[in-house]
C-alpha cells in the first residue's frame, strides 16, 4: 500500500510525533535537526503534507523545489513566514493551529496586566537582586473597578473579558467583524466606536496582523488616551506602533506596558527594554506545557486528514472559513459539493461548464458554493489534484466556465442550490437540493423529475417513458443480482417521463446496468455513489 509522506520540519511536541509515527498509512520524516537546504531541495521534494513552525520559511525557494505537496499546516497561529498567495497558486491548503494556545495566551494577558498594576517584575526584582525591604516603594493599583477595553474579540479576547470580568472589571468590546451579542451575552459592553475603547483605564489587543490592524495603536491613538494608561499586547509584534508607543512610555502617559510580542525578534537590543515601566516576555504566548502538547497533537492530526483528502482543518485560502459561517451555511457547503460530484458521476464526460443557482439566505455564499460545488464536479476525473485552492486555476486552466446567478424565482423551499452541470459531448444534468430542519439534506429536483432523496449511498438513476409495469420490472432484475433495495424513489417530469433514483446495498454489476437499459421503457440508465 502506497503510503502518504508527512515531513515534520520543525521541532513539536513528541505526542504530535507519536501520532504520526503509529498512522499506517503514513510515511514519517522527522527532519527537524536537517540544514535547511537538505530539508527543501532533497526531503521535502516528495512530500504529501509538510508540518511547519517559525524556522522554516515557506518562501518561493521552497515552493520551486515540491512536487507533490498538497498541505502546509502551521504549528501555530502565525503564518508570518508562509507565501499564502504562492501556495494558493499551487493548489498548497496552508493551515494554522489557531486555538490550541488560546488558554495559554489568554493567561499570558492576565499575568501582564497583573504585573503592570501591580509592578510585580520590580518588587521581585528590587528584594531578590538587590537584597532592598522597601514596601512604600511598591504601590500599585487595582483591577477591580478599572475599565478594561478589549481590542478583537475572537477565541482570546472573549475569553480574557470572562476572566477580566471575574476580577470585577467594567469591558468594553471592539471588534467590528462580530455579531455585538458574542459580548453583550457574557455582560461585557460592546461599541463601534473605537473612541471609547482609547478612553479606557487598561487596553489589550487580540487580532491578527492584517493591513488593517498594523500600528492600530500609534501616536494619535495614544494621545487621546487617558493619563496613566495601560497597554498590553500578547498578540502579534506591530499592532502597537513602537515608537509611539516608546515615547508614551516615556513621557508617562502610559504609565505601564505589557509587552511579550515585538516587530522583529528576537528582541534582544529592542528600546523598550531599557525603560522600568514595561513588562516583557520573549513571545512566550503559546509555552506552556498543554499549549505545545495540543499543538503538536491538533497539527499531526491536520496533517494527517490532509494527506488523505478528507478534510483541511482551519485552512486559511479556502474559499471560507468554517467558523465564521452562519449555522445554516455548513450543510449546504457539503450538500452541493456532493451533487456536484453527481451531476460529473452521472455525466461521465468532459466538462464544458458549471453553473451554481442559488435561492434564499444562501445567496451571501454564492461564490463559495460555486467553489465547493467546482470541487465536486472535478474531483470524479482528477481526484487528489483537485482542491479548493486550486479549482478555480485548473478550471479555467481546461477551458471550462465556472458562473453562478441568484434566482428570483420561488421554489417553496427557504433556501434552494442548483447545480447545473453542461459537458463536452452535449450532456446537461440539473440537480436541485435544500437542507432541512438545518440539517437534513435532500435533493429535491433532477432535470425536473420532483423527488425527496437522501444524498447519500449507492444510487441507480433510471429514467423511463412512464408506463405500467416499469417499477416491478426494475425490482426484478435488480433482484436478479441478489442485490437488496434500501430505498426507492421516483420523480416524474412534464414530458411523460418518469425518473426512479434506486439506493442499493451492495456494489452494483454492470451486467445489471446493461439489462436495465435494455427494458424497453428505459431512456438511460445511470449509477453514482455519493
Amino acid at each position: 500500500m502506497a503510503k502518504y509522506k508527512i515531513v515534520v520540519c520543525d521541532h513539536i511536541h513528541e505526542s504530535g510525533l507519536k501520532i504520526l509515527e503509529s498512522a499506517q498509512d503514513i510515511e514519517y520524516i522527522n527532519a527537524a535537526d536537517e540544514p535547511k537546504d537538505k530539508l527543501v531541495e532533497e526531503i521535502i521534494v516528495d512530500a504529501d503534507v509538510i508540518i511547519t513552525r517559525s524556522s522554516t520559511d515557506v518562501d518561493e525557494y521552497l515552493l520551486k523545489h515540491v512536487k507533490e505537496l498538497k498541505a502546509i499546516v502551521r504549528a501555530g497561529v502565525g503564518v508570518d513566514n508562509v507565501d499564502i498567495d504562492g501556495c494558493s497558486k499551487r493548489g498548497i491548503v496552508v493551515m494554522n493551529v489557531p486555538t490550541a494556545n488560546t488558554i495559554a495566551a489568554v493567561e499570558l494577558t492576565m499575568t501582564h496586566m497583573l504585573s503592570c498594576v501591580r509592578q510585580f517584575p520590580y518588587a521581585h526584582n528590587n528584594l531578590k537582586v538587590d537584597r532592598v525591604w522597601r514596601r512604600q516603594d511598591w504601590y500599585g493599583t487595582e483591577l477591580k473597578g478599572k475599565r478594561l477595553g478589549v481590542i478583537g474579540f475572537g477565541n482570546i479576547g472573549s475569553r480574557v473579558s470572562v476572566r477580566a470580568k471575574a476580577f470585577e472589571m467594567d469591558v468594553v468590546a471592539y471588534d467590528p467583524y462580530i455579531d455585538p451579542t458574542k459580548a453583550t451575552s457574557l455582560d461585557v459592553e460592546y461599541t463601534s466606536d473605537f473612541d471609547d475603547i482609547l478612553a479606557c483605564d487598561i487596553i489589550t489587543i487580540h487580532t491578527p496582523k492584517t493591513e488593517e490592524t498594523i500600528n492600530m495603536i500609534g501616536k494619535d491613538e495614544i494621545a487621546k488616551m487617558k493619563d496613566g494608561v495601560i497597554l498590553i499586547n500578547c498578540a502579534r509584534g506591530g499592532l502597537y506602533n513602537e515608537d509611539a508607543l516608546l515615547d508614551g512610555l516615556k513621557s508617562g502617559k502610559i504609565a505601564m506596558a505589557g509587552i511579550d510580542v515585538f516587530n522583529k525578534e528576537p528582541a534582544i537590543d529592542h528600546p523598550l527594554l531599557d525603560l522600568n515601566n514595561v513588562t516583557v516576555t520573549p513571545h512566550l504566548g503559546a509555552n506552556t506545557k498543554e499549549s505545545q502538547r495540543n499543538i503538536a497533537i491538533q497539527a499531526a492530526e491536520n496533517a494527517i486528514a490532509s494527506a488523505r483528502g478528507i478534510s483541511y482543518p482551519n485552512a486559511l485560502n479556502l474559499p471560507i472559513k468554517e467558523s465564521e459561517l452562519p449555522e445554516f451555511a455548513a450543510p449546504y457547503l457539503e450538500l452541493v459539493q456532493k451533487i456536484g460530484n453527481m451531476a460529473a458521476q452521472v455525466t461521465k464526460s468532459g466538462v464544458k461548464s458549471i453553473k451554481v443557482v442559488t435561492q434564499g439566505n444562501i445567496n451571501e455564499l454564492r461564490d463559495s458554493l460555486t467553489t465547493f460545488a467546482a470541487v465536486g464536479v472535478l474531483k470524479e476525473s482528477l481526484a487528489d489534484q483537485i482542491n479548493y485552492v486550486n479549482a478555480e486555476y485548473v478550471a479555467k486552466e481546461r477551458g471550462i466556465l465556472i458562473e453562478n446567478e441568484s434566482s428570483k424565482t420561488k421554489s417553496g423551499f427557504e433556501n434552494l442550490v442548483t447545480v447545473k452541470l453542461a459537458t463536452q459531448s452535449g450532456k446537461v444534468i440539473k440537480i436541485s437540493a435544500t437542507v432541512l430542519e438545518n440539517t437534513i439534506q435532500r435533493i429535491v429536483e433532477i432535470d425536473g423529475h420532483t423527488l425527496d432523496l437522501d444524498p447519500k449511498g449507492r444510487l441507480i438513476l433510471f429514467k423511463n417513458n412512464d408506463e405500467p409495469g416499469v417499477i416491478g420490472a426494475v425490482g426484478s432484475l435488480i433482484a436478479k443480482y441478489k442485490i437488496n433495495i434500501s430505498d426507492f424513489r421516483l420523480g416524474r417530469n412534464a414530458k411523460g417521463e418518469a425518473l426512479a433514483v434506486i439506493k442499493v446495498d451492495h456494489p452494483i454489476d454492470k451486467a445489471l446496468l446493461d439489462e436495465l437499459a435494455q427494458l424497453s421503457a428505459c431512456i438511460s440508465v445511470r449509477t453514482a455513489t455519493l
